[in-house]
């Protein structure tokens, strides 16, 4: 089964066994609900527990997340710098022109049929995210997330056509 990042334990929150969570996801609601299930895996990317979210709640920039049956200190700080991720089976249905990240990335990148890289990460600087376009011989293409930009996204053709608005590509 492919499971997918959440976010990341950074710390304990208080001694009744909540977690500071740097959450990777659009998609925080849904993703630390109560009920939601969530697996915790190890820095060598092994899962290493099923947990199911008991509470959540936004803190600063942190969310703050505590686990049903774990409700100590001691049962939850052995996962501090432990990553969250949601198996693929409990991904939700989104919206049309949306998508998940692991859909994007792979995608190979074409202006007016010229192939222009292949999209190896996404960034959220801000307002829209960006779209990193690795390039044979050229450094990275960044690529907002924007219509003007992007017209289409194939994922089952594996395949984005953009403009390049002038300034984008300051390497022509």
């Amino acid at each position: 089964m492919n499971y997918f990042n959440v976010g990341k334990i950074v710390n304990t929150q208080g001694l009744q066994g909540e977690v500071r969570v740097m959450a990777v996801t659009d998609f925080v609601e849904d993703r630390f609900k109560k009920g939601s299930k969530l697996s915790i895996f190890n820095d060598k990317d092994e899962p290493i527990l099923e947990v199911e979210v008991a509470s959540h709640r936004k803190q600063k920039n942190f969310d703050i997340v505590k686990f049903k049956g774990l409700y100590h200190i001691n049962d939850v700080e052995k996962y501090k710098g432990c990553s969250l991720k949601v198996a693929e089976d409990h991904l939700t249905e989104l919206e049309e022109d949306e998508f998940y990240y692991h859909e994007i990335i792979g995608l190979e990148v074409y202006e007016k049929d010229q192939l222009l890289g292949t999209i190896s990460e996404i960034l959220q600087p801000g307002a829209n995210d960006v779209w990193v376009v690795k390039r044979k011989g050229k450094r990275d293409l960044l690529l907002p997330y924007i219509p003007p930009v992007v017209l289409n996204v194939d994922v089952a053709n594996k395949r984005v056509d953009v403009e390049l608005l002038e300034g984008l590509d300051d390497e022509d």
